[in-house]
């Protein structure tokens, strides 16, 4: 809202005095220059007017003379008090305005700061202004999740915080150098809705009032520690985990088509998961992973769990991989197999396709016989997943954390 002159509620009332003063002093300076300017006038007229009814029209040169020297005064009082009006007009804006800016009010680009009492704001790099991530509070912070929706998935976040994890990393392509961790281009609109990517918007909704509250944190990092606390709070080994992961922009997303596709078979897993780098021992070791949740039809398609405990890590998925009898599904719905016995349990053409190669099957059942055996590899494959891209700096700290009871 405006108030008299244009002056805002917000103004001083001091500024709105000094204004108001300002415009009543000029304003009678213009009137009394103004004033005087009459009067002279007709002075320098009213003789002229009067020589000329009792003499000649062919005036003396004296008579000429009297007559601009009578009007000399005229520019000089009208100038002098147009200058006079000026001067205070110029002082009232000055004191209001503040003075101009100087070449100290710029920063190093030449664009304006925003002043402040102790003089103008400098730009400090960020290293000085952020302020140091705990890793541990967030590790907690992560837990005290997990279990907050008890009408989630098996009243446990954990399993889709691994997915999360698990797909942000596994878009590495190590010929090009791009995809994995860092980056964390899942953020965006293209990537997130890749079809492997279907349903991880909860997910990472889950963890974004985290990052609010701890905003030094990289999406990368804080989606790759969700992980770690998920494998861990569920009862799997612990990961080692290092941060250093940077946030990517829109056009650093990856291609579709770099993320496992569950309906297909070996030379497909082979071809997605030896471009990471990882061999058919690393993708057994990896796909133990399915122990852990279930998949949606409206997300993947598929449905059902692997495992009959889905939210704790143990090596049950080679187990019941190896022990049940698989028949495919008849249903409405893409391939897939259920358990002869209870129909209630499920597995993907690629779980399956395991029990197909030689080379494959042989840690399928090394792992289910050893579980100590396969959680030791399954950490160091994580490792390797999370960390596949990511530029760290040397002697960056690695977090062992410990499990919460």
């Amino acid at each position: 809202m405006s108030t008299l002159y244009g002056t805002s509620e917000g103004q001083p009332a001091k500024s709105r005095a000094l204004k108001l003063y300002i415009l009543v002093i000029t304003t009678s300076f213009v009137r009394a220059a103004n004033a005087t300017s009459k009067r002279t006038i007709t002075q320098a007229v009213r003789p002229n007017a009067g020589r000329q009814s009792h003499q000649r029209w062919s005036s003396s040169q004296s008579t000429y003379q009297r007559m601009h020297s009578t009007a000399k005064p005229i520019q000089s009082s009208t100038t002098l008090w147009a200058a006079a009006a000026a001067i205070v007009g110029a002082g009232g804006f000055y004191l209001l305005s503040g003075p101009s800016k100087s070449q100290d009010d710029l920063n190093p680009s030449g664009s304006h700061t925003v002043p402040t009492p102790a003089g103008p704001q400098k730009q400090l790099p960020p290293a000085a202004n952020a302020k140091p991530v705990n890793y541990e509070e967030i590790y907690k912070e992560i837990t005290n999740i997990l279990e907050a929706d008890s009408k989630w998935d098996d009243g446990s976040l954990g399993p889709i915080l691994v997915r999360l994890a698990w797909h942000a990393s596994g878009t590495y392509d190590k010929a090009a150098g791009n995809g994995g961790s860092n980056k964390a281009t899942m953020r965006f609109k293209d990537e997130s809705q890749h079809g492997g990517n279907a349903g991880l918007g909860h997910a990472r909704d889950f963890l974004e009032k985290i990052h609010q509250k701890y905003p030094g944190i990289s999406y990368g990092d804080l989606w790759t520690l969700a992980g770690v606390v998920a494998i861990q709070q569920m009862g799997g080994p612990v990961i080692p985990w290092r941060p250093g992961r940077t946030d990517g922009i829109e056009g650093d997303q990856t291609p579709d088509g770099r993320l496992p596709d569950g309906a297909k078979g070996i030379p497909h897993l082979r071809d997605i998961f030896y471009r990471q780098g990882f061999n058919d021992k690393e993708i057994v070791a990896l796909s133990g992973a399915h122990a852990l949740g279930r998949c949606h039809k409206d997300r993947s398609g598929f449905d059902g769990p692997w495992t009959p405990s889905p939210t704790v890590v143990t090596n049950d998925y080679y187990k019941q991989l190896l022990e049940k009898t698989w028949v495919e599904r008849k249903w409405n719905g893409p391939r897939q197999f259920q358990d002869k016995e209870t129909r209630e349990l499920m597995m993907l053409p690629t779980d399956m396709a395991l029990l197909e190669e030689p080379g494959m099957k042989k840690w399928v059942q090394a792992y289910a016989q050893d579980e100590e055996l396969w959680r030791k590899d399954f950490a160091a494959v994580l490792v390797k997943l999370f960390e596949n891209g990511v530029p760290f700096k040397k002697d960056t700290k690695v977090y062992h954390f410990k499990t919460i009871e």
